[in-house]
């Protein structure tokens, strides 16, 4: 056994602080109270695009404004993720431990976090299939837990990681964590959204077994593409560049609405493009290492 003796801080700073919006984002839906009937419950409108004006507007006894931060802190858990191993690289302060430590807190806030939200999230679901929901929350989590196992034996240092085998952990996640904004748009009040309940109620049906799909996704061979290294490793088209705009302007502009669908285009993007190349185009695929 060979004996610890230093660490590098700044990037397992990085790192704690996704385990520790992981920690929050459990603390946050598990203030939501298990539901008692079949209601959609209702929430106040923020009245204020602002983050920080919208932050100190959330009422910790509101369920759906719960939802909306517990999803929030999933996604700052990704910036935390994204930018941990970007500056152990640069800081040349790469390690087996740092690598050890993000997988580990990845499992809170990619795994357990999200499971955890979609129980709370939907209301409907879990007062009819009590048990059942929580099997799919379950098995999601253990989902994400195998993909980082495995992510750990297979990876290596000289990897360029411009793709994974399965679907990586924080897109899974963030395909879950996306819906509760989407719940805070359709819930709040007032609504100009026509049969917004209904909506609301017929994602409530469906995105547990979506979340199952996005578990099983995770521990898939499918490949996906490494988003960021794919995106500023090197020299993009100009198109490349107005469907970055294009998408950053949606989120902002209406991101209870084009944030879930980004996230689900993207992971109904693997297994689109694998049909198509094994059916129609009937080419051999090279896996990615990890």
């Amino acid at each position: 056994m060979h004996r610890l003796r230093t660490i590098s801080m700044l990037p397992t700073l990085f790192t704690l602080g996704n385990l520790v919006c992981g920690f929050f984002a459990i603390v946050v839906a598990a203030r939501i109270e298990p539901p008692t009937s079949t209601e959609i419950p209702a929430a106040a409108a923020l009245g204020t695009s602002n983050p920080v004006k919208a932050i100190r507007a959330l009422n910790p006894g509101d369920d759906t404004h719960n939802i909306m931060l517990a999803g929030w802190l999933i996604f700052l858990g990704m910036v935390f993720d994204a930018f941990d191993g970007y500056v152990a690289r640069l800081s040349r302060a790469a390690t087996d431990f740092g690598a050890q430590l993000d997988s580990l807190c990845d499992v809170i806030t990619f795994g357990v976090a999200p499971g955890i939200l979609l129980v709370k999230m939907c209301p409907r679901f879990t007062y009819l299939h009590r048990e059942a929901v929580w099997v799919i929350a379950a098995t999601f989590a253990a989902c994400a837990a195998l993909r980082l196992a495995r992510f750990n034996v297979e990876s290596d240092e000289e990897d360029e990681h411009l793709g994974f085998a399965g679907l990586p952990s924080p897109a899974a996640a963030a395909a879950v964590a996306s819906f509760g904004m989407l719940f805070y748009t359709l819930r709040k009040e007032p609504n100009r959204l026509m049969y917004a309940e209904t909506i609301d109620g017929v994602i409530q049906s469906i995105l547990p077994f979506f979340a199952l799909a996005v578990g099983l996704l995770m521990v898939s061979r499918i490949p996906y593409p490494h988003v960021v290294n794919q995106l500023f490793r090197g020299q993009r088209t100009f198109g490349h560049l107005v469907s970055l705009l294009f998408a950053l302007v949606a989120v902002m502009v209406i991101r209870g609405y084009a944030l879930p669908l980004l996230c689900v285009c993207f992971v109904m993007l693997g297994p689109v493009r694998y049909a198509w190349q094994e059916v129609v185009e009937r080419r051999p695929h090279k896996e990615p290492l990890f």
